[in-house]
């Protein structure tokens, strides 16, 4: 027995219930089902265009980088152009992605990519976004073996895709996706929200980016 089996077991000898009463058991599932909304702010909600818009204005604000493109087979080049913008190495990081894998990499000869978390050493690295919020530019990304947690963090370039169709206009629509994509009783172990590079201002209020994880944050939103 766990530590929270005790606990839970304690509450339920002072309740003298078991848990596996029908009717207790029918009004916590009727609360999941049917748990009232809150308020959500009418900022995100916009057409989708507009939707889009409004992202890239707010991540922009929050420091982020974005372009948009037509095609995902233009991901590659674009990333390239950006490398080579700030005179990095042509070397890049990704997971086990299937939409990253599926790009047409070998088009960029001078373009190294190799697959795996990333241990500190990699200079830039590129993740698939699940989702993104209009209304504060908050990027939605998941952890696992597609897109490991280690790759928004440790490198000091995160380049992050994000299709435009993804981008919802506020959390409660992104929790509602996760729900859905995932299943009932089923999240990935973490779900980063970022919103911008790191930064910090604790030294003399002056802002320094790259405190605590990437200094530069590069969203590449695809939207034919």
């Amino acid at each position: 027995m766990t530590t929270r089996d005790m606990i839970l077991a304690s509450i339920r000898r002072a309740l003298a219930v078991s848990g596996s009463e029908e009717p207790r058991r029918k009004v916590v599932a009727d609360r999941l089902a049917g748990h009232p909304g809150g308020v959500v702010p009418l900022r995100g909600q916009l057409a989708s265009v507009e939707r889009r818009q409004l992202f890239i204005k707010m991540a922009e604000f929050a420091a982020a980088s974005v372009e948009t493109i037509a095609d995902s087979a233009d991901i590659p080049s674009t990333i390239v152009a950006f490398l080579r913008r700030y005179n990095l190495p042509m070397q890049l990081r990704r997971g086990d992605d299937a939409r990253l894998a599926g790009l047409p990499w070998q088009r960029e000869g001078t373009l190294t990519v190799t697959t795996g978390i990333s241990d500190g050493k990699q200079t830039a690295a590129v993740s698939h976004a699940f989702a993104a919020v209009a209304e504060t530019g908050t990027l939605v990304l998941t952890s696992g073996r597609d897109n490991p947690t280690t790759l928004n963090f440790l490198p000091d370039n995160h380049i992050v895709v994000l299709n435009g169709d993804d981008i919802a206009g506020d959390f409660e629509t992104v929790w509602r996706r996760l729900r859905a994509s995932y299943g009932a009783g089923i999240m990935p172990r973490t779900i980063n929200m970022i919103t911008g590079p790191s930064r910090s201002a604790d030294i003399e209020q002056t802002l320094f980016l790259g405190a605590h994880g990437p200094r530069r944050v590069h969203v590449i939103v695809v939207a034919p």
